[in-house]
């Protein structure tokens, strides 16, 4: 990934940023980095918001466009949501969700193979993130401030098929409880189908 891809990058996983951020990130001088950002914005890749500092100079934030958002996998959308509406169509919402059901059932039977070969609930948060980074979703896992972690996923690649049918949604919580065991708590507590940018999961130990 070169530096321009990776100013892409790092806006979409890390939200807003001004250019002397970026630049700090990418090892680049403040003027190199907004190079690239004044780039992206003539694609029409990334937008800016301009606000007053507490000192009252001038603050310019970027951000990823809807052109920019969709440079991202997002695992052939357009085919996807017509598949949906057609299962919807010709089998109705029960056909459609006993077909959730099943791929729910595979995806956990998966993970959950995956995450009983640790022990520790860092350890499968770990392992699950792995997975659906692999899966297109950007996962990482972060401390949350009080107790447990942070399942953070930057990117969802099946965003348009979620908008179809919100049950991909609650399958994938569901999924994540089932996976990572009794022994904690998954709250989603940032949703990109409600208009946050990413999805976020606060796992607790109990």
């Amino acid at each position: 990934m070169n530096t321009a891809e990776r100013t892409l990058f790092l806006l979409k996983t890390r939200g807003p940023q001004t250019a002397q951020e970026l630049a700090d990130q990418l090892e680049l001088s403040s003027m190199g980095a907004r190079k690239h950002l004044e780039s992206w914005f003539e694609k029409g890749m990334v937008t800016f918001e301009d606000s007053a500092e507490k000192q009252g100079r001038p603050c310019r934030r970027w951000q990823l466009s809807e052109a920019g958002h969709a440079r991202f996998p997002d695992r052939h959308s357009d085919l996807t949501v017509q598949m949906l509406q057609q299962i919807r169509q010709i089998f109705g919402e029960k056909g459609l969700n006993q077909i959730i059901a099943a791929r729910e059932s595979e995806t956990l039977n998966s993970y959950t193979q995956a995450t009983s070969k640790v022990k520790t609930l860092k350890s499968k948060l770990k392992v699950l993130a792995e997975i659906r980074t692999q899966e297109g979703y950007m996962a990482e896992i972060l401390p949350h401030e009080d107790s447990g972690f942070l399942l953070v996923e930057n990117h969802c690649p099946i965003c348009a098929a979620a908008k179809e049918c919100q049950q991909f949604c609650r399958s994938e919580l569901t999924i994540f409880q089932k996976s990572l065991g009794d022994a904690c708590v998954v709250e989603r507590t940032e949703h990109l189908q409600s208009g946050a940018r990413r999805c976020v999961y606060w796992v607790k130990p109990i």
